[in-house]
């Protein structure tokens, strides 16, 4: 694909796509993208990230065309970069400042020339855009090995902004990314101008675009403005499509009533006519004539009924169909209650095993929630581990005084074999197969989804089977820890944690770099790891992303 005159855009039209085993993503889709920046929402395993990997040519169709004018960048979820690469090849930069150096150096070759073109500022606007990303003080000549995990995030989309495609794919770019290089990868969205699509679940991301293409149910709907706009329009739609199905639940009443009364009527006019019939002798031709125009009529009539029943049920069952599902989890959780007062994590002058320190006596009491932020690298999930018992510490010590659970990342509490039913038998092997099933309900698993197994799950169903498995162990957790629990998760399923979080009575500490998250849950207290770990807020929190 080469550059055009012509304005950017993406166009797909009867676009599907199957796995290899058959399984179908995409069947059919129609989209059209132009120019700004568009936000691609959508439930875990609705086909976003296939559908960007189809765009970028990375996946071929099963079926249907797809046309892009213009260059492509697409910056995938989890490709990681050779360790052993340097900066300016990370970039694809490197021959041409290769060649730049030669021609310095007196080396003014055909060759040389022609691979520089006209791209005689390359190294200037490489650290430009470097340092756009907060990436300045790498410099052009240190390996990838050298970088972190978020650093090397933002040097791909460095390379990307670098080649200045005329259409952008993002795939999850805040994942795994602390809030200074969340807010700077914000920031460079904001400043594009060219086509952009964006699949997030990062609500600061999405308040930064100028529309949002829902991916449900094989269709693109399109929402104009940024999310907040977004919720504003679904909570209308939902407000309206509850409004039709309360219409559509009466009149499907009223026309039962209507039916039921038809059939009083014909059973009265059958009974007056067999009376007339018998006073009246009439001769039996005229009275067989007479009884096969009644049921012709009686017939017309009840058929007439009946369709309008059938045709309210449809109407019914439409406006039901245009109610969006997307279930709530609501549990009760008495055993985790943790009283006011009670002693539940205490930190003795710990030294974690790479470093950062808790100096002093720390204490969490009752059912507090606690909020850990820190750069990535910091050491929140190596406090954690420490907490839960799974790593020592080098120095002091961290004693837990009630039952504890900790959610890592990777979400590895699961056996992938086992079905979600014999994962939590496994944690609380004194419950019937019946209380877990109905246990399980409560988090959606119903019937058959509760007996697939952990390994056939998607994204989110995983996290919310990880989460009734500890939830439901027994002894109930009163001290719950989670490690970054929104990184891949749809906004359904932030939506329906924060629901779950919202029941659980005991104390809560949530390490993770999503503030909006974090203020949904009823914080108590925010605290700092950076090098030590110290009292913060949310506003001190939102202040640093801007450092």
């Amino acid at each position: 694909m080469s550059h055009t005159h012509a304005p950017a855009s993406i166009a797909c039209s009867a676009l599907s796509f199957d796995w290899p085993d058959g399984t179908p993503v995409l069947d059919g889709l129609q989209l059209t993208v132009g120019p700004g920046r568009t936000g691609l929402i959508g439930l875990n395993g609705s086909g976003k990230s296939t559908l960007l990997k189809l765009i970028a040519g990375t996946l071929t169709p099963s079926d249907g065309h797809i046309a892009v004018a213009g260059t492509v960048g697409h910056l995938p979820q989890d490709v990681t970069l050779d360790t052993a690469l340097r900066v300016d090849d990370a970039l694809g930069i490197a021959a041409t400042r290769a060649a730049l150096h030669a021609i310095e150096a007196g080396a003014a070759t055909e060759e040389n020339f022609a691979a520089v073109g006209d791209d005689w500022d390359v190294e200037e606007r490489a650290l430009a855009t470097l340092d756009q990303l907060g990436l300045g003080s790498i410099g052009l000549d240190r390996t990838v090995g050298d970088l972190s995990g978020g650093e090397s995030v933002l040097l791909r989309l460095a390379a990307l902004l670098l080649a200045r495609p005329d259409v952008l794919l993002l795939d999850e770019p805040t994942n795994n990314l602390d809030l200074r290089a969340r807010n700077r990868l914000c920031a460079a969205v904001e400043s594009w101008s060219g086509v952009m699509v964006v699949v997030s679940h990062d609500r600061e991301l999405l308040e930064r675009v100028d529309q949002i293409a829902e991916l449900r149910e094989g269709e693109v709907r399109w929402y104009g403005g940024n999310f907040s706009a977004y919720e504003e329009l679904v909570a209308a739609e939902q407000e309206a499509a509850e409004r039709m199905v309360r219409v559509a639940e009466a009149d499907v009443q009223r026309q039962k009533r209507e039916l039921a009364d038809t059939h009083v009527k014909l059973a009265r006019r059958k009974r007056y006519g067999q009376k007339s019939q018998e006073n009246k002798r009439v001769p039996p031709i005229v009275a067989g004539a007479r009884k096969r125009a009644a049921q012709e009529s009686a017939g017309k009539l009840r058929t007439a009924h009946t369709e309008k029943l059938v045709q309210a049920r449809e109407r019914l069952h439409e406006a039901i169909e245009s109610v969006r599902d997307d279930a709530e989890i609501r549990i009760e959780l008495p055993t985790t209650l943790v009283p006011p007062g009670r002693r539940v994590l205490t930190l003795r002058d710990v030294r974690l095993a790479h470093g950062a320190t808790v100096r002093g006596e720390w204490d969490l009491r009752g059912p507090e929630r606690i909020a850990l932020v820190g750069r990535n690298g910091s050491g929140k999930t190596t406090l954690l581990r420490t907490i839960a018992g799974l790593i020592e510490p080098r120095a002091g010590e961290a004693v837990t005084h009630v039952p504890t659970r900790f959610l890592p990342q990777r979400l590895d509490v699961l056996d992938e074999r086992r079905t979600v039913v014999e994962n939590v038998a496994w944690f609380a092997p004194e419950a019937t197969n019946n209380r877990i099933r109905a246990r399980l309900a409560h988090f959606l698993f119903r019937g058959g989804r509760a007996d697939q197994p952990a390994g056939n799950l998607s994204g989110g169903e995983r996290f919310r089977a990880a989460l009734a498995a500890l939830l439901l162990a027994e002894p109930a957790p009163q001290l719950l820890m989670l490690d970054e629990p929104t990184n891949n998760l749809d906004l359904a399923s932030v939506r329906q944690l924060t629901d779950a979080l919202e029941s659980y009575q005991g104390a809560l500490v949530v390490a993770s770099h999503d503030v909006p998250f974090l203020e949904s849950l009823g914080i108590t207290r925010w605290l700092l790891l950076d090098g030590e770990l110290r009292p913060t807020t949310a506003e001190q929190v939102r202040a640093a992303m801007w450092e």
